[in-house]
């Protein structure tokens, strides 16, 4: 009897410890399992966006699942909800990213929220105002715009300018951090003894197109030059404006100190005919590949950037934040570890900073590098 009832003592034990193993490999399975929703513009939006989105895709296969917003995304708000929803319909998906936070994504994650209590949502680049999408996301990431309020004009002096001039649309003054910004560029502007000129530009979503817009551009910098002269910093809160502004300064002479967006891969490649596809994101060879054919046009200590693509390291950032988070690795908000993925991401040393005290709204700065400045 006793050595009956030590036999079914035995094997009640394997029976359960086959049974927590089971259970275990199923949770671990069922933790690899989730999926994280990327959403960003399409390539002729955002180029940088769209990549960073490919290159997440190829770093964690099916994990990642990628859509874009349409490019006329003002008129067509309903279609980018959508697109998140459905994200959102997927049981496996648990966090979605999206950038730029374009209008209609706070609409969309109240949708999303009516049905799922369990999903993380991540905003970077918010064009929406910032407290009411703060509000409706677990987190939400953007330049530290109002820090570049003082930073690009002093950086613009430090270049030679005399003048700043503004180029920007109605629309684009409706989101308040670069409405506000501008207001900053204005006293930043005054302080050091530099004019600030504003000129309202053709929007890029209006009758005309982007094409309309990058023409305006090619034809007014050098009528402002003619105007104004060569010591005149010339700047576009657009990504469609940046390539053409590159491309007028440097055949007019004027000073380019930083995009709407800085990083090596917006605007430069395209206005100065350089391919960067064989060199597989590595910033620092394109940044090298810039300068060098900054110099040769006889643009050096004229123009700059920051050595980082900022919106690509938000999206690769975000998406790891993301998944470290849904698998238990990290708290969301945790500012060391988002510290440390955005320099992980960018190779370079950021300055993180949380925008309100109220609100998961984080900010974030890198310095500037001017091309072909001598040392």
């Amino acid at each position: 009897m006793e050595k009956s009832r030590r036999v079914v003592a035995l094997l009640l034990l394997v029976v359960l410890a086959i049974t927590i193993s089971g259970c275990g490999k199923d949770k671990q399975a069922a933790k690899a399992d989730f999926k994280v929703g990327v959403v960003t513009g399409t390539v002729s939006q955002g180029e940088d966006e769209y990549r960073a989105a490919e290159i997440m895709k190829e770093r964690y296969g099916d994990r990642v699942i990628h859509v874009t917003y349409p490019d006329n995304f003002m008129q067509e708000q309903e279609t980018t909800i959508g697109r998140i929803t459905e994200l959102a319909a997927d049981s496996n998906v648990k966090a979605i990213v999206v950038c730029q936070g374009v209008p209609g994504t706070a609409a969309a994650f109240d949708k999303v929220r009516r049905t799922r209590d369990d999903i993380l949502l991540l905003v970077g680049v918010t064009q929406e105002d910032p407290k009411i999408i703060g509000a409706k996301a677990d987190i939400v990431f953007d330049r530290d715009e109002l820090e570049r309020g003082k930073t690009i004009p002093k950086l613009a002096k430090e270049m030679g300018a005399k003048k700043f001039l503004h180029y920007s649309f109605p629309r684009h003054m409706s989101i308040p951090l670069v409405s506000q910004r501008k207001d900053i560029f204005k006293e930043e502007c005054k302080a050091l003894g530099i004019e600030f000129i504003d000129i309202s530009s053709p929007d890029p979503m209006g009758p005309d197109g982007i094409p309309g817009t990058q023409k305006f551009i090619l034809e007014d910098v050098p009528l402002q030059v003619k105007t104004h002269g060569k010591d005149i910093a010339v700047f576009g809160t657009n990504l469609a404006m940046q390539e053409p502004l590159i491309r007028a300064a440097l055949d007019a002479g004027c000073i380019f100190p930083e995009q709407c967006s800085p990083g090596p891969t917006m605007g430069y490649p395209g206005a100065l005919g350089i391919d960067v596809k064989g060199m597989a994101g590595d910033m620092n060879a394109i940044l090298d590949a810039i300068e060098e054919k900054i110099v040769e046009k006889g643009g050096a200590g004229r123009f700059a950037t920051w050595p980082v693509a900022l919106n690509m390291t938000i999206i690769q950032a975000m998406t790891e934040l993301a998944l470290r988070a849904v698998d238990g690795e990290i708290e969301l908000t945790d500012l060391d570890a988002i510290n440390e993925q955005f320099e992980k991401e960018a190779g370079n040393e950021m300055f993180v900073r949380q925008l309100y005290d109220d609100l998961d709204f984080y900010v974030i700065l890198s310095g500037s590098r001017i091309l072909g400045a001598e040392n």
